[in-house]
């Protein structure tokens, strides 16, 4: 695994993450929607459908407020260059890059999301195979749910569909529309976002530019 962040003492790292986030209410805001903290939200769509671009909004809300994220890259998919033109500060990061192994990434995961600190826990299986991530027992979704309770982490799952059944509190699915074209450039891509909460949905449309 490889990782690169600023490095802090754990102790200033919570004691900023808690008073940055008290200022932020209890949900990580951004334009594709808010995250609730201290628990843990789903994030699921097929490829091109805005997936990415939610992933780096929410890093870039989180850092905005001078908040630390750690991102968990399951199949080492994540583009600094991208998001750092999205307008992710990568120094604010802590990037863990996992090889393809599953495991590697929920380890990683769960001791990230216990170790205090970062406003966003993000782990990122989009390029998994949906038939590996259903493997995921469901005791290890409740670990890291249970890791974040009380606390104020947003902790996310992207991935390609929803895996972790009754342990997230908000499931967001994602999907492409259609492309959007300015004469022969790619504008953007218009999706549908519909949010699961409490057993109420709640669908709107968005426009990701490119």
């Amino acid at each position: 695994m490889l990782a690169a962040a600023q490095a802090l003492p754990a102790s200033v790292l919570q004691r900023q993450t808690d008073e940055r986030a008290e200022r932020g209410g209890e949900s990580l805001h951004c334009a594709l929607g808010d995250i609730p903290r201290g628990a843990l939200t789903e994030i699921a769509g097929p490829a091109s459908s805005g997936r990415t671009a939610f992933l780096y909004a929410l890093l870039a809300a989180a850092s905005a407020n001078q908040e630390f994220c750690a991102l968990i890259d399951a199949e080492d998919t994540f583009d600094p260059a991208s998001a750092a033109a999205a307008g992710v500060p990568l120094s604010q990061v802590l990037w863990v890059r996992c090889g393809g192994n599953v495991e590697h990434a929920f380890k990683a995961m769960d001791l990230l999301s216990q170790a205090g600190g970062f406003g966003l826990v993000a782990i990122d299986l989009g390029g998994t195979p949906p038939k590996i991530a259903r493997r995921i027992p469901p005791s290890a979704w409740f670990r890291l749910r249970h890791g974040v309770e009380n606390t104020r982490t947003a902790l996310v799952s992207i991935a390609q569909e929803f895996n972790a059944h009754s342990c997230s509190a908000l499931k967001i699915e994602l999907r492409r529309d259609r492309v959007l074209w300015r004469r022969r450039l790619l504008e953007g891509l218009a999706i549908t976002v519909r949010s699961i909460k409490n057993h109420g949905e709640q669908q709107t449309s968005a426009i990701i530019g490119r």
